[in-house]
């Protein structure tokens, strides 16, 4: 099992969306970074766990965690005309774009604030946590999965 850190609007899904329907699957899809596409494509697999992050919101931080129940496929969003992710140049033959689908795990008591996960120096090689980071997608390893836990 890997660990994953997904950032997310909570306007646009939230670890609130996931805890609504705990055993409903919801699509990770929309990505359009070809780094986090092939790590959505070749490495998050069925069971892994990933943390949710708040971004571009009033409390910025981890919110919850989910579980993939959905290794990589062709994010569907890509082919529909009326999704605000189509992308003409992908085909059903050579799909340029991936997602997983994720269920809810756990939402955490409080979010732990990027500012607190900046403090902690297991975090230091965290994308996150560097000025300028914009990855959705980034690995955690399982020493920095047990640092960002130790704070709830």
């Amino acid at each position: 099992m890997s660990y994953w850190l997904f950032k997310t609007e909570p306007s646009e899904c939230s670890i609130d969306d996931f805890a609504r329907a705990p055993d409903t699957p919801i699509i990770w899809e929309g990505v359009r970074n070809y780094q986090a596409r092939n790590m959505l494509r070749d490495k998050v697999k069925k069971d892994d766990l990933v943390f949710i992050y708040h971004s571009s919101c009033k409390l910025i931080g981890v919110a919850g965690i989910a579980r993939v129940v959905r290794a990589g496929y062709p994010d569907p969003s890509q082919f529909n005309k009326a999704s605000a992710y189509f992308d003409a140049k992908s085909t059903l033959k050579s799909p340029r774009w991936f997602a997983v689908d994720l269920v809810f795990a756990e939402k955490l008591p409080d979010i732990i604030p990027l500012d607190k996960l900046k403090s902690l120096a297991k975090l230091s090689e965290l994308p996150l946590v560097h000025q300028g980071s914009r990855l959705s997608v980034m690995p955690v390893t399982p020493e920095q999965w047990q640092s960002i836990l130790q704070q709830c």
